[in-house]
């Protein structure tokens, strides 16, 4: 079955007690058991019918052994670092997603799990860290937010294991419609599923997807001991956003694609970070890696402009956290999404402060072309 169809019918097509085309929202605690150890399920932390199929779902997409759902994005992430023990390391890139370097520094750094920080596209330096010992788990944004950066996920996993670290790709901005981690050598994909997956920026959920029934059994222990389930009513959100990945995601990358060639010509910007600049560092390793873009883009507003004001005066374009929903939504990455992160490692890797991220929605590309035209007008010093 080819992708599209996949996603509308999923792993579980339908309810086989009532016929109904949708999965029923099972909204329950508990579950009636017939006697001792005889249940098919035994409470919803551990399992529910509803996350079950998602669970399934997201698994037949990545093409892994099996997923797991969380209550967010970094409840998954943190699931997949919970993994690991005092003395371990990982590797993180050198511009990711705030909250993912947050949790590492903050959080799991005090339980002396040590990180390095490496250019996704460095793989003299990968190995180099690798050398050293100690390195557990690669983690992986490709393209990295918010400078869209392309890490060659087969290269990193082929250097990777010949160290034995796992290597985890955060799929967040493409989603499996078009990129799938697993079938180029990682071993774990991670989403925010709140994101494009979901799409309509209505859900907040995590997934992983493991390539092992070894790494699904230890994350699913951790997912069941740790309790960061995904509810009934939000598994249920995701399924239905699933149904109509494919068809958002082509409308996404048609938007940003046109919106990049606006900005070429765009006097107030100085530069754009794009997956799908043929002039962009990565590129052929994206086209060779992706079966497309995305919707994702960010761009530097030149000094002639106040981008305070340019974001302000936005009429069809959402200033706001998160991205991957059918509304286009900007935001400021130092004072935003990136804020956790050291403003000596934001500066170096080119996170500056005149810089805004766009999520590309799925409206009418012309209506956004006039909406930057007349915030970057406004916005003139």
């Amino acid at each position: 079955m080819k992708l599209n169809s996949l996603l509308v019918h999923g792993a579980v097509d339908g309810d086989e007690f009532t016929g109904s085309v949708n999965i029923p929202i099972y909204q329950t605690s508990t579950y009636k058991q017939w006697g001792l150890g005889d249940y098919k399920y035994e409470y919803s932390r551990t399992g529910n019918p509803t996350r079950e199929a998602l669970e399934k779902t997201i698994a037949l997409l990545e093409g892994g052994y099996g997923g797991l759902a969380f209550a967010s994005g970094m409840a998954a992430i943190t699931t997949v670092l919970l993994s690991l023990r005092a003395g371990d390391r990982v590797i993180i890139p050198d511009n990711l997603y705030g909250g993912t370097f947050r949790v590492v520094d903050k959080v799991f750094k005090n339980l002396d799990i040590e990180y390095s920080i490496v250019s996704p596209s460095d793989m003299e330096g990968l190995e180099k860290e690798l050398q050293a010992g100690g390195v557990k788990l690669v983690l992986v944004e490709t393209p990295t937010n918010p400078l869209m950066d392309i890490t060659d996920i087969q290269a990193v996993s082929d250097i990777a294991h010949r160290y034995d670290a796992l290597v985890a790709v955060d799929n967040t901005f493409m989603s499996p419609y078009l990129q799938r981690p697993l079938e180029h050598g990682a071993d774990i994909v991670i989403h925010s599923a709140t994101k494009y997956i979901g799409g309509h920026s209505n859900t907040v959920a995590g997934l992983v997807v493991t390539k092992t029934k070894e790494l699904y059994d230890k994350y699913q222990f951790l997912q069941n001991a740790a309790g960061g389930v995904l509810g009934p009513f939000d598994s249920f959100m995701l399924l239905t956003g699933l149904k109509t990945l494919g068809v958002r995601m082509d409308r996404h990358e048609e938007n940003a694609a046109k919106i990049f060639d606006y900005l070429k010509t765009e006097s107030a910007v100085t530069k754009i970070y794009y997956a799908g600049d043929p002039d962009k560092k990565g590129y052929e390793v994206q086209k060779k890696q992706a079966d497309g873009f995305g919707g994702m883009l960010s761009f530097v507003v030149d000094e002639a402009y106040d981008h305070k004001k340019f974001v302000k005066a936005l009429k069809v374009i959402t200033l706001g956290e998160s991205l991957g929903g059918v509304e286009s939504l900007i935001c400021h990455p130092v004072s935003m999404t990136h804020a956790a992160i050291d403003k000596e490692i934001r500066d170096k890797a080119g996170i500056v402060e005149r810089m805004l991220r766009l999520s590309v929605g799925i409206e009418a590309v012309e209506d956004l072309i006039d909406d930057l035209k007349q915030a970057f007008g406004a916005s003139r010093n």
